[in-house]
């Protein structure tokens, strides 16, 4: 006989023992445990409003509910394998604890619109949760900004020494980059913002039940409007994994930098203590670890996101048990996206910057080439591509000499390029350049402290 009261009845056997093991989710969807009792709070206050149930029963289940939530929090609750997800576990300890008056709660709702109910609860709190990680990471970077405006470091392309730049320019690069992550969780948290509850199994109920009222108690928006979307619709957890996969690469990002530069090659920053390891067999090292994992677990949030892409890509209207593997796959990108968001911003906070190092590698690679071209465009009125070609013979003199080009002698560049004058060397040294990239958004430390006093407001 099925032992299952909560569903057994058109069953006479039970599953198989194998299938008894296969099903439950309730090893994970207990994390839906607070939701399922705020969904079930509101649905029964709705039930009695509208006279669907008696206001005594009300009273039992809200007290009944009570008791089950003060229960989860003081981790007394039994949460039991054979009662398969969260739902019924709930409901079956409800039972026990109000009696009759819990097995109307379910009336007019299906476990079809209440899990889809939780999970969009569950997953907007992880927008807010994701969005208020990268604030926290975006304050960091400002902070570092803030310390390094006028901090010179050699600006990269194709992993070449390119232009100088502000390294508080560089930091708020990534300040740039995670607010558009968090402008993702913002829009994904404002698309999910709509109430499956009341929906039921696919096709609405023949109840007279009010869902503009639950879904305002539940601070969405509006109710879904269509049930057999209500019931079905993932898209929302997709869209919360790919802002979260998104975020995950931009942090990874950041940790790949992170590594490189405090290596002894680069030696551009050092990591405090708390977030950095030694080695089991040489005791010089200094490894970090954390930036290390910041930047493996992009490729786990970006799997969760193509795992449940693949399981949502080939299914039908409405309902299937497929739907059940969504939850681990969000679970698991929240929890390593939090992680890392935390372990980011702490490293950043107290990373110290080495500037004698940042300078020194930004002297090489001739970084000021580009403002002797533009030197002989504005001054000696030189068209750009034969400026840009003079100033390459020249870059190709000095490194033949062995000379940076503010130190090669007037004659070597005036044999090349007779416009040349000594007012050249004004733009030559890395601080004039620096200070030249006057344009909007460039890295001029002017410029940075603009920008910073902008983050600074924004991000209060």
């Amino acid at each position: 006989m099925n032992t299952n009261k909560m569903w057994g009845g058109r069953f006479e056997g039970g599953p198989a023992k194998v299938m008894e093991e296969f099903t439950p989710s309730i090893g994970f969807d207990k994390r839906l445990a607070r939701q399922d009792i705020q969904g079930s709070r509101v649905h029964a206050r709705m039930l009695a409003t509208q006279g669907i149930i008696s206001r005594e029963d009300l009273g039992a289940i809200l007290k009944g509910l009570d008791e089950v939530e003060a229960e989860i929090a003081e981790g007394r609750f039994v949460f039991k394998r054979a009662l398969e997800d969260i739902h019924l576990n709930i409901e079956s300890r409800l039972v026990e604890l109000a009696g009759p008056a819990a097995g109307r709660l379910h009336t007019a709702r299906s476990r079809n619109d209440q899990v889809a109910t939780d999970f969009r609860l569950w997953v907007r709190d992880a927008c807010t949760l994701a969005e208020e990680g990268l604030r926290a990471l975006q304050a960091a970077l400002v902070g570092q900004a803030a310390a390094n405006a006028d901090t010179v470091m050699p600006g990269y392309t194709h992993m070449q020494a390119a232009q100088p730049i502000s390294f508080g320019h560089h930091c708020l690069a990534y300040v740039e980059m995670f607010e558009r992550d968090r402008g993702r969780f913002a829009d994904a948290k404002k698309r999910l913002n709509e109430c499956p509850l009341g929906a039921a199994a696919l096709a609405g109920t023949s109840f007279p039940i009010d869902r503009e009222v639950t879904a305002r108690a539940l601070g969405f928006t509006r109710p879904m409007r269509n049930s057999l979307d209500a019931v079905s619709a993932r898209d929302f957890a997709l869209e919360y994994l790919a802002a979260a996969a998104i975020a995950a690469t931009n942090l990874s990002k950041l940790a790949g930098e992170l590594v490189q530069w405090c290596s002894p090659a680069f030696g551009f920053v050092r990591l405090s203590d708390g977030f950095t390891t030694g080695s089991s067999i040489m005791p010089q090292k200094r490894n970090p670890d954390a930036a290390e994992l910041v930047r493996g677990k992009s490729g786990r949030v970006l799997g969760d996101f193509v795992a449940l892409a693949v399981v949502v890509k080939g299914l039908v209207l409405a309902y299937g048990t497929d739907l059940q593997e969504d939850k681990e796959r969000v679970f698991d990108a929240a929890d390593a996206l939090e992680a890392s968001l935390a372990v980011m911003a702490g490293m950043v906070a107290d990373l110290q910057v080495n500037a004698a190092k940042m300078r020194a590698a930004a002297v090489a690679g001739y970084p000021t080439a580009t403002d002797l071209a533009d030197w002989l465009v504005r001054v000696a009125k030189k068209p750009f591509r034969e400026a840009h070609h003079s100033a390459g013979a020249i870059v190709k003199r000095a490194e033949l000499l062995k000379l940076d080009l503010d130190k090669l002698p007037l004659e070597e560049m005036q044999k090349i390029e007779p416009a040349v004058t000594t007012e050249v060397y004004a733009v030559l040294t890395l601080e004039a350049s620096l200070a030249s990239r006057m344009s909007l958004g460039g890295t001029a430390p002017a410029r940075v402290r603009e920008q910073i006093a902008f983050w600074k407001e924004k991000l209060k």
